[in-house]
């Protein structure tokens, strides 16, 4: 089978800011009628603004890049085209400046013990992670520490990883390629990444009586069963802010959440005062 991905072209680098407008409307699946709408801007001045007839005013590019929710880097780039000024900063996470973002980092973190969390930036590089993931990965029998710039699509795809004790492997790293294959259309650091694996061309299966993709962990004692969900921080203004999701794996049965509770009780009783 021929495993490739296909990935709508993204614009040149000489394109204008109209170009940039269009492709992200054609990319949205809407009309221009149906951006004008959600934007507050007449159809007539968008379609000038596309073709290059009008410049828009910043206001107007804020409206309509708002109503397309392109990412800020991407907002940057239009705003750029079209002789302005970028408009998001890239502050490191490390900055005192996000001070106030790492605390609330730790705080739901810790607050989800004893269930798995991670922090994820742009490129699916795991940026942190509670007690609960360490023990998680222990007991799945992965010899892959969290806190060595773990990758998660590497631990998923790559031998040795998260990806072999799943006892639904073949679902879960479908729709982990699936999405990071959308995100990196507008991430070309991500698109080189997932170019160094071998192409799965995976594809979902037919949906199942569950309305829920589970993540199932294979371990010595039996299977381990979890719902993901994912936490991102809402209006950020700062494109490193923008690219972190922090993602909860909550206990889908008892047995998974009492064992969890069991091993992070364990661990809290050796390490937890030191």
């Amino acid at each position: 089978m021929d495993y490739q991905l296909f990935h709508q072209k993204s614009p040149a680098p000489t394109t204008t800011a109209g170009q940039h407008v269009r492709h992200l409307r054609r990319q949205a699946a809407l009309s221009q009628l149906d951006l004008a709408l959600m934007a507050g801007v007449s159809q007539r001045h968008l379609s000038c603004v596309e073709t290059g007839r009008a410049k828009a005013s910043p206001s107007t590019l804020h409206a309509l890049l708002s109503a397309l929710n392109a990412p800020l880097d991407q907002c940057n780039e239009v705003f750029l085209a079209a002789g302005y000024a970028p408009r998001y900063s890239t502050t490191p996470l490390e900055s005192p400046t996000l001070d106030v973002v790492r605390a609330a980092i730790d705080h739901i973190l810790h607050a989800n013990d004893p269930a798995p969390a991670i922090v994820i930036d742009s490129n699916w590089d795991i940026t942190a992670a509670n007690v609960s993931t360490g023990l998680l990965l222990a007991m799945a029998g992965v010899a892959q520490d969290v806190g060595s710039g773990l990758n998660l699509l590497e631990t998923l795809f790559c031998p040795g990883g998260l990806g072999d004790r799943l006892a639904n492997a073949h679902e879960i790293r479908a729709a982990a390629w699936q999405r990071a294959s959308r995100e990196s259309v507008s991430n070309p650091a991500l698109a080189e990444r997932l170019n160094r694996f071998p192409s799965p061309g995976f594809v979902l299966p037919a949906p199942t009586a569950s309305p829920l993709l589970l993540t199932r962990v294979c371990t010595a004692d039996g299977e381990l069963r979890f719902l993901s969900t994912f936490t991102t921080f809402g209006m950020p203004l700062d494109i490193t802010v923008e690219s972190l999701r922090i993602e909860h794996l909550i206990p889908a049965d008892l047995s998974t959440r009492r064992r969890m509770m069991q091993a992070f009780n364990d661990w809290n009783a050796d390490y937890g005062h030191e």
